[in-house]
């Protein structure tokens, strides 16, 4: 049966990583893996998790399956973090998914058994936000949500699409920090697509990824928090990976609100038997991280503190590379204002072929950076190749 078999293309990221790792060069710089990384290059650990992992090594007293649904009070803290007190907890059906990608794949799934057949996807997004609508059986419309050459979000073609959509449509949001523009929806922008969400009958699957990356913690979700004041029903799909460093643990979750207690049960009963037959059980031990860090004030405090450590490091990365590239692009200033991790510079993919084989800098060919991919000292040398091009 394998002999019928093609091979598939490989991913261009990790073929990506698999060349940087190749190159010799000392001076090489990875622009494209998205995971955060300090001054020094490293991935760290959040010390908050250090301090959450000791204590469950010494308390933990069972590796027994956690259930399809997961850990309940991970999910119960996790919503107050990223939802807050906007609908009643009761109305809000929570599942514990392996990450932010597993998250997505049950919300498409479970829009997919509704009968819900098309999502609107804003490009340029994620790469493989599509692949795991299209898996999922989901028909994908697409509409162009960001202008690489003037850095800058198309808001009306956003307020055209939502206009024109079907009632019944799924239309796919970022909450914060948008992957891989930065581009920035403004509290305004976000009054009125929820309005329009509302008014036009349309569910919105919001992708929370980087909460705290931004803004900060709260501003990260302001645009989320109205939305879900607005709409009857919603899904989150929130990755922990970036916001609390858990990248190879798979912790996420997918949360919907609803109307009503019945509504969240029946919701909650399907994602599970989604779970069920996909994968079964959840990862635990990230979400007892997250569950430890979260029940304790002290340790949610330096968690806290060291994540808007990052951020104030990334946004001033942000700004000394505004400041460099504005001089060839004025309109790259527009990078300081940005959010997140990721931009998306004007290079043809032959000039990011010549980065890469020239200077030893390494992104994908579609000219997306990843901002915390650099150091402060480092800034500079690469403001300087990147003019070279």
């Amino acid at each position: 049966m394998f002999d019928t078999l093609a091979r598939q293309p490989d991913d261009p990221l990790l073929a990506l990583i698999g060349l940087f790792r190749k190159d010799e060069r000392p001076g090489k710089v990875d622009l494209g893996v998205g995971v955060y990384r300090d001054e020094t290059g490293r991935t760290p650990i959040f010390r908050a998790v250090k301090a959450a992992e000791k204590r469950l090594l010494e308390t933990q007293d069972t590796k027994a399956y956690v259930g399809p649904e997961g850990d309940l009070v991970f999910l119960d803290h996790l919503w107050a973090l990223v939802g807050g007190d906007t609908v009643e907890r009761s109305h809000v059906a929570g599942v514990q998914t392996p990450g932010g990608s597993g998250a997505l794949r049950l919300a498409a799934d479970l829009i997919h058994r509704t009968g819900g057949a098309r999502i609107w996807l804003g490009l340029p997004s994620w790469p493989n936000h599509a692949p795991i609508f299209k898996a999922a059986g989901l028909e994908i419309a697409t509409y162009d949500f960001f202008d690489i050459p003037s850095q800058s979000v198309l808001f009306d073609n956003v307020v055209q699409t939502f206009e024109g959509a079907r009632a019944g449509d799924a239309v796919l949001l970022h909450a914060s920090c948008h992957n891989p523009t930065g581009g920035v929806l403004s509290q305004p922008q976000w009054l009125e697509i929820a309005a329009l969400a509302a008014e036009r009958g349309l569910l919105p699957l919001v992708d929370l990824a980087y909460q705290g990356f931004g803004r900060g913690l709260d501003l990260d979700v302001a645009g989320l928090m109205h939305l879900l004041t607005v709409v009857p029903e919603a899904l989150v799909a929130v990755s922990c990976s970036k916001s609390f460093g858990l990248y190879r643990e798979r912790t996420g979750a997918i949360f919907a609100p609803t109307t009503s207690p019945a509504a969240a049960d029946a919701v909650r009963s399907n994602l599970a038997g989604l779970a069920r037959t996909s994968y079964s059980m959840p990862p635990d031990h990230g979400a007892a991280v997250v569950r430890t860090i979260l029940s304790d004030p002290a340790l949610a405090r330096d968690w806290a503190e060291e994540l808007e450590g990052m951020r104030q490091r990334m946004t001033g990365i942000r700004r000394a590379l505004a400041d460099g590239l504005a001089g060839r692009w004025q309109s790259l200033g527009a990078i300081a204002e940005q959010e997140g991790m990721f931009s998306m510079l004007p290079f043809t993919e032959a000039e990011v072929m010549r980065l890469r084989t020239e200077h030893g800098i390494y992104m994908p060919g579609s000219g997306r950076i990843n901002i915390a991919g650099l150091k402060t000292a480092e800034v500079d040398d690469v403001v300087g190749k990147f003019m070279s091009i």
